[in-house]
């Protein structure tokens, strides 16, 4: 049986992103290690990775993992920004490793005024980097696919095995599909017969075994729109189907899937629990 979670704010401290998955009865849970629209991270304290830790280990939440921040640029033509991006997603991870989660999704990235082959070729140096200075640590770089908005990479599988491929080593890299990005994209997932002929392109080209993760969104807008618009689970473009079958994949048992959902309704109420129902109630 897969794992389900959510992001979840740190507010008030990491371990409270914990404690409110736990309230949920969630199985894993995601968060930011930082705030994410900022360059500055405020040092972590060993009172802060201590009070984590002891609520992992007192509840039954599993699978941390951060997503990086939206600044990290790995594919950008411009140097200051890429050699910011690097050092940017390094701290990321170092704040990954302390806190002990299991990897740290990332955009790969947007070329902006280069070209496709240019970004591809930018986030490869970039993570080659990264890997050499983050040597030793547990925590992964989990590269998520994107729905394609402007001149955002990795939005087709061949683009992410691009990258992974040209790395010297790659053990620590995996991938987080997300769900309403592959529609956005024009993966189909609408039948059991789309969604096989979808991962099956996955395996052929980056292996299932690459596949660390699920981000589990709905979309707003329609398949192959490119547009990255997230809608609770059902209430999108998407419907129950393709949930039902990533959930009920008998080579996703046993991976973390996250809701990326919106948190309340137009009235305020809470959704998270409402997502996660649904979702349990797909599985068979």
């Amino acid at each position: 049986m897969p794992f389900l979670g959510a992001h979840m704010s740190i507010a008030g401290g990491y371990y409270r992103a914990v404690a409110a998955a736990a309230e949920l009865e969630m199985d894993c849970v995601q968060i930011f290690t930082k705030n994410n629209n900022q360059w500055r991270a405020k040092p972590l304290t060993g009172e802060d990775v201590e009070a984590f830790g002891r609520e992992l280990k007192d509840s039954d939440v599993d699978y941390p993992c951060a997503h990086a921040s939206y600044l990290i640029n790995l594919a950008s033509p411009d140097p200051d920004l890429w050699q910011r991006s690097v050092d940017g997603y390094v701290v990321e991870l170092e704040r990954a490793e302390a806190l002990g989660l299991a990897g740290v999704v990332l955009h790969p990235g947007s070329f902006t005024t280069s070209s496709e082959e240019a970004g591809l070729e930018r986030i490869t140096a970039a993570l080659e980097s990264v890997l050499q200075r983050t040597d030793g640590q547990q925590v992964e770089v989990w590269l998520e696919n994107t729905a394609g908005q402007g001149s955002n990479l990795g939005f087709r599988f061949e683009q992410l095995a691009t990258i992974v491929d040209g790395l010297a080593v790659a053990d620590r890299v995996g991938v987080c599909l997300d769900s309403c990005h592959l529609f956005a994209a024009g993966y189909p997932l609408q039948t059991r017969q789309d969604y096989a002929t979808t991962m099956s392109r996955f395996d052929s080209l980056l292996g299932r075994d690459r596949l660390r993760a699920w981000h589990l969104n709905d979309s707003k807008r329609e398949f192959g729109s490119r547009v990255d618009r997230h809608q609770s689970i059902g209430e999108g473009h998407l419907g129950l189907d393709p949930f039902r079958w990533i959930l009920n994949d008998p080579q996703a048992a046993q991976i973390p899937m996250y809701l990326e959902t919106p948190k309340e309704d137009a009235d305020g109420n809470p959704l998270d629990a409402v997502n996660l129902a649904t979702l349990r109630g797909l599985l068979e």
